[in-house]
């Protein structure tokens, strides 16, 4: 899911370059500008930020696994907009940067699955950001490769989504952004499945779900819920379906 949140006393500066080419340590403040001309000649604040969460687990053994694909799309938001992941705080990797003019805080929760909400909870309080975030996980319930960005939700079972959703005081009303994995094959072990990487064709779905899933949050950052989104989740409500 993706979180946004907003302080007085916060304020969030996002470079144009390269952002923050060197490692650093775990900081008390965030400080992200982003400001437009005011009519008066100075600068005004128009932009509230947000914070957008991958969920998965940390470590080899589990990359390139179904339930990490939240930490690949973090990634491939991370390329697309320049944005360093260099610095670890309240048990997650995050990074600071901007879609367009509006600043964003990106994050890898460390702490594994289901204990994401460790991260999540404090990263929010902490920067006193609005409610309006977005959360990125894996969804069994859909086909493999297949994306669906919803306002709001329950935890479907999802532990990772769960936890963050008890470290919210149990709010659900939040953007997320699901990623399909399928469901396991006959019998199949569910957490076996989760853990398994995905098959070379899986995969090229994957890869192409996360490059749409980049998009995706662009516009939802940038206009919020509007007819793209809707035209963007019927596209991929029936993307594998032949016409």
């Amino acid at each position: 899911m993706l979180y946004a949140l907003s302080a007085p006393k916060t304020c969030i500066s996002c470079p144009r370059g390269p952002p923050f080419p060197q490692k650093r340590q775990v900081s008390t403040r965030l400080c992200v500008h982003a400001s437009l001309p005011a009519d008066n000649g100075g600068f005004k604040v128009e932009y509230t930020p947000w914070l957008i969460v991958g969920l998965g687990n940390p470590g080899i053994k589990y990359h390139g696994t179904r339930h990490n694909v939240g930490f690949e799309m973090i990634d491939h938001i991370a390329q697309a907009q320049r944005i360093a992941m260099n610095t670890i705080q309240s048990k997650a990797l995050i990074g600071i940067g901007s879609i367009g003019e509006v600043p964003i805080l990106l994050a890898k929760p460390q702490a594994y699955m289901n204990f994401s909400g460790e991260s999540v909870g404090p990263l929010a309080a902490h920067y006193q950001v609005p409610l309006r975030h977005i959360l990125i996980y894996d969804e069994m319930s859909l086909m493999n490769g297949v994306l669906r960005l919803q306002p709001k939700g329950g935890h479907g079972h999802h532990n990772g989504l769960k936890s963050v959703m008890n470290h919210l005081d149990g709010c659900r009303e939040f953007p997320r952004l699901c990623i399909g994995i399928g469901n396991p094959p006959g019998k199949m072990d569910m957490k076996a499945y989760l853990l398994q990487k995905f098959s070379p064709i899986e995969q090229e779905q994957i890869d192409a779900a996360l490059e749409q899933g980049v998009e995706a949050v662009r516009t939802l950052v940038l206009n919020g819920f509007d007819q793209n989104i809707s035209r963007f989740n019927m596209g991929q409500k029936y993307k594998y379906h032949a016409v």
